[in-house]
């Protein structure tokens, strides 16, 4: 097992620091647990590394019956689950961490565009899978209503557009590339810069602290605690807004990914001494 554990309909904002001493709940870990191993897995195993969290086997049970239902999980065969057709596009933005330098180029100063409010407000669970779908691509919205972004993302618009819509984002919004602004100022400050910087710094701390005190742990203790840690700063990853080196110290946010690729092999090292 690994450090890896995403969350694939997490709501947080991008500046959020979230306490990973907080247990998870069986909807997570389910998902989690699923997405770090890339394979089917037997009920029997997902219990025995819920077990591991302070979990409830019924609970773990009770949660994959529901993402079954709603796709994101699907049962292979009797007693064996693998993420489902409904949860793959989400589970792939979520492990894409790793590589997230990877995903932007150059800025030249130009911006992405989405216009979405002649889709309404009205359908509340729609409007929070837009605003999630937006959010996990770095956008922030304007007083006007127009979400934007620097256009420094490495894929080609049609491509992400398609990622957008299969995460969530309605096929009638309007996306637009490679834009000018006259509100150039105020837009570059839409992202907060120095909550945005404490929140590399913090992360980048909490694993070195606790790389050097895993060792003392009993294997359980240890395995709970790279688990918990390490999927606050793979969420917290997968919310950064990428923003390039005008707005942001990006080699700052490049060390905090950095400093998670060496906690995850920790990680790994740990949850493979679990039974």
């Amino acid at each position: 097992m690994t450090a890896e554990l995403v969350t694939l309909n997490d709501n947080m904002s991008q500046t959020t620091l979230q306490d990973w001493h907080a247990p998870l709940s069986a909807r997570s870990l389910s998902l989690g647990f699923l997405s770090a191993v890339q394979r089917p897995m037997r009920v029997a195993d997902l219990v025995r590394r819920a077990e591991v969290m302070g979990l409830d086997g019924a609970a773990l049970r009770v949660a994959l019956g529901r993402l079954c239902r709603e796709g994101l999980v699907q049962q292979v065969e009797r007693g064996l689950y693998a993420i489902g057709p409904g949860g793959e596009a989400l589970d792939r933005r979520a492990r894409s961490w790793a590589a997230a330098e990877e995903r932007v180029t150059a800025w030249t100063g130009r911006w992405l565009i989405v216009l979405v409010d002649h889709l309404g407000r009205s359908d509340r669970r729609r409007l929070r899978e837009r605003e999630r779908a937006l959010m996990l691509y770095g956008l922030a919205r304007t007083p006007s209503g127009a979400w934007v972004r620097p256009d420094n993302l490495a894929d080609p618009l049609p491509q992400l557009a398609m990622q957008l819509h299969a995460i969530g984002l309605d096929p009638d919004a309007t996306i637009i590339g490679d834009a000018s602004s006259i509100d150039d100022q105020q837009w570059r400050g839409l992202w907060p810069r120095k909550a945005i910087e404490a929140g590399y710094r913090h992360w980048i701390a909490e694993m070195s602290a606790s790389t050097a005190r895993l060792p003392a742990m009993p294997v359980e203790e240890a395995a709970r605690e790279t688990l918990l840690l390490g999927q606050s700063v793979i969420r917290a990853i997968n919310r950064d807004p990428l923003l390039p080196s005008a707005l942001i110290d990006t080699g700052l946010r490049a060390a905090m990914i950095d400093a998670m690729r060496g906690y995850d092999a920790v990680g790994k090292t740990v949850w493979d001494k679990i039974a």
